[in-house]
């Protein structure tokens, strides 16, 4: 890291002020977030010789542990540490963890979070971000020094929140400088002859995903692909969005229109792990009518009669077979009817499935018990939430709110939903956009856990969903194993997770607007007491 230029030095004093304010100066070897209050609440500003960072020493006795905390008051990422009581000494006073108190109103009714490491449930992939047009136009316009910068603070395992999943579009999505697929032309061409080499915009997008992988250190990217729509001769309507269908003419077309992108995307050197039948196929079904950008509609039997006959059997003879394919990729509401609906097209359309993917969007007027149903249904398909953002809705504020916290606990509260109910890897949105949450060609500006200063490309601001999103993505790697976690107070919501390392991560979001004291109780290290801020997320990282 360069050292730091003269009009820097305030964000060094506010993240040296922090520091000291947090009291964790002696447990933490992390760089502290360099605050910066706005109307609407507070960001950690990074720039091209500061950004705040996520480090720390795994426990490793027995009982010991981590504890990092974000919150409504401006906490980000402060650490503390400590022991569990054995159960055999409960007599003796746990030792108590604390940030301190005379910020807050203390409650005084008591919490219990019983933890059950015996009843497992699924197995996690992992967590991640899209990398979409606009993330790599906006990667674009900054210093590399920034860039690299917030390459680390994603996919970083030592410095950063951890990432490991990516979401590619397959050609354009709405979060482009306009609306493209491969082989536009020639039309009606189902041989896609001109469909030979990678779009510019590609080549782009997988130069700097090299870079990211480089600067974070971190080659255990999974890449996940979807195709929001292909060229317009081949949808009933001849146009990008709109209420269409694909020509039955080309159904092989379209399922070799993959193939042929992940031979290219291979040969410029990115192996993908999955692809999905398309993004939001009840886009151009239902919502075509306030919906703008590409789109391709399915009805369920009609998609699973192209996997089926097409996409599976062509994915599965291809020397891509291993590539994993999810269906779905639309909201919660279709769960699980879309999946019995496709064997009606095909009686082996599931059969060629490895997942199932879900976006958010309609998570708060749907219940999360439809995601047991699917896993119930289909226990060998993984689930995924695949998409989520918010100011989506005419009710809300389009665009970033800068320093948000309220809807960082949308955030928190729906990923915690989704992982008590059988999720097993969720991915965010764009990973940055910029001031106004674009660019995006329909206007279809949403929020974004960072915000690139676009003017300058010499800040970005990291929103409190980036500390949300990371109290989860760091704590809970690949492989970590869910078990049961029940808490007496529904205003303290916990899930727990066995690592593949053996160490126990729990999960813990106070959601009220009071503190509160709990004392978790693990029969197989005892117990340990935290106090909670008001409206504060917790990880809990113990050997």
């Amino acid at each position: 890291m360069q050292p730091p230029k003269a009009n820097d030095l305030n964000l060094i004093v506010l993240a040296l002020l922090y520091l000291a304010v947090s009291d964790e100066s002696t447990v933490s070897g992390s760089l502290p977030c360099a605050l910066r209050q706005y109307p609407t609440g507070s960001v950690c500003v990074c720039n091209v010789t500061y950004c705040d960072t996520l480090e720390f020493e795994e426990p490793i006795a027995a009982g010991e542990f981590v504890h990092v905390t974000s919150g409504r008051d401006g906490t980000r990422f402060a650490q503390s540490r400590g022991r569990f009581t054995p159960t055999s000494k409960e007599n003796i006073i746990p030792e108590v963890l604390r940030i301190p108190k005379q910020r807050f109103t203390r409650s005084t009714r008591p919490i219990t979070l019983q933890l059950d490491r015996r009843r497992v449930f699924q197995t996690v992939v992992g967590f991640g971000g899209a990398f979409t047009g606009a993330v790599s136009y906006n990667l674009g316009r900054l210093k590399p020094e920034l860039r690299y910068s917030l390459y680390r603070s994603y996919y970083s395992k030592s410095v950063g929140i951890g990432y490991n999943l990516l979401r590619i579009p397959i050609g354009g999505c709405d979060f482009d400088l306009k609306p493209w697929a491969y082989n536009e032309l020639p039309t009606n061409d189902a041989m896609l002859t001109n469909f030979t080499k990678l779009d510019d915009r590609d080549l782009m997008k997988i130069a700097q995903i090299r870079e990211l992988m480089d600067v974070a250190d971190n080659r255990n990217i999974k890449f996940m692909g979807a195709a929001w729509s292909p060229p317009k001769w081949m949808k009933s309507n001849n146009d990008w969005s709109g209420s269409s269908r694909l020509k039955s003419e080309y159904y092989q077309t379209w399922a070799d229109y993959h193939i042929k992108y992940l031979q290219l995307v291979k040969e410029a050197g990115l192996d993908f792990w999955a692809i999905s039948t398309g993004n939001e196929p009840m886009n151009a079904v239902i919502g075509f009518l306030f919906i703008r950008f590409m789109s391709l509609g399915w009805t369920a039997p009609s998609q699973g009669k192209w996997v089926g006959e097409n996409l599976g059997p062509t994915l599965r003879s291809s020397a891509f077979r291993d590539v994993k394919l999810f269906a779905g990729d639309d909201q919660r509401y279709t769960f699980p009817w879309w999946f019995s609906q496709m064997n009606q097209g095909h009686p082996n359309a599931t059969q060629y499935l490895d997942g199932l993917a879900v976006h958010w969007y309609w998570d708060g007027v749907t219940p999360p018990g439809l995601l047991d149903q699917a896993a119930h249904l289909y226990p060998d398909k993984l689930i995924f939430n695949t998409e989520a953002s918010l100011g989506d809705k005419p009710f809300q504020t389009h665009g970033p709110i800068l320093g948000s916290w309220d809807r960082a606990e949308s955030y928190i509260t729906y990923i915690l939903q989704d992982l008590r109910h059988n999720v097993h890897g969720w991915i965010d949105w764009n990973l940055m956009l910029n001031e106004i949450g674009g660019p995006n060609y329909a206007n279809n500006f949403v929020e974004s856990a960072v915000v690139v200063n676009s003017t300058s490309g010499e800040e970005a601001y990291k929103q409190p969903i980036f500390y949300g999103l990371g109290h989860f993505s760091r704590f809970i790697t690949e492989g970590s194993r869910r078990f049961e976690t029940t808490s007496t107070d529904s205003g303290v919501l916990v899930v727990g997770f066995e690592r593949p390392d053996g160490k126990i991560a729990l999960i813990l979001y106070n959601k009220k607007s009071s503190s509160c004291e709990v004392t978790i109780k693990d029969p197989e290290r005892g117990t340990a007491q935290l106090h909670l801020p008001p409206k504060s997320v917790h990880s809990i990282l113990y050997a």
